[in-house]
């Protein structure tokens, strides 16, 4: 691991705690279109596979399209109020670039939700690139996102590593023939990705820290 030129993040549930602002956001729309609201549980476990797909899940065909857009709206607002990032999020990427690695995240988040939370949470000086699904039309788990970014660096697969929170980053990783790093805690459970090899549990971002130093 320590050998690794490129680390490649997920944002949501492996940096930054978002769920609340998921959850909000989503509630709010349920609210305003007359259905009822859903836990926290199963918004954390809804995730992942891109704002429309999450929506798609919690409200009628014909009323997908004005949720979308009453969620959106109003995510913009609860991003800032409630992300935040996990314990040692920070201190792992001050870490990698005092190490001289490139740092960047993939993310099936619209790139302006991203971007915005990279800011808010201040950890923009540490990334060195941020790729979203929306800006190459593909989610994860496809690897483009992946080969994207290391093509951008004319990094190699063996010199690359993927850190993710969920059974669709490692299958993304596995497409882009890279090593991962899974983070217990998020949307999926360990018996989600149990089928994937190529990677290391890790239950908090300290243990990442801890292998490299």
């Amino acid at each position: 691991m320590r050998k690794k030129k490129l680390f490649i993040f997920d944002l949501d549930g492996t940096l930054a705690d978002c769920y609340r602002a998921i959850e909000d956001s989503l509630n709010y729309a349920l609210k305003k279109l007359g259905y009822k609201t859903v836990s926290y549980y199963r918004v954390k476990k809804a995730v992942g596979h891109g704002d429309r797909n999450f929506i798609k899940q919690f409200f009628k065909k014909k009323d997908v399209s004005s949720a979308l857009e009453i969620y959106r709206s109003h995510h913009l607002k609860s991003i800032l109020r409630y992300s935040r990032l996990y314990p040692y999020s920070k201190k792992l990427l001050s870490f990698l670039k005092k190490k001289n690695k490139i740092v960047a995240i993939a993310s099936n988040r619209p790139r302006q939700y991203t971007g915005r939370i990279v800011e808010k949470l201040r950890i923009d000086k540490y990334i060195d690139f941020v790729l979203c699904a929306d800006e190459i039309k593909k989610l994860k788990p496809h690897p483009k996102l992946l080969h994207t970014i290391m093509d951008k660096y004319n990094i190699k697969k063996k010199d690359t590593v993927y850190v993710g929170d969920m059974d669709i980053d490692l299958e993304a990783a596995k497409r882009a023939g890279l090593s991962a790093i899974f983070i217990s805690g998020g949307s999926s459970a360990l018996s989600d990705i149990r089928k994937y090899k190529n990677k290391t549990i890790v239950h908090s971002l300290k243990e990442i820290i801890d292998v490299l130093s």
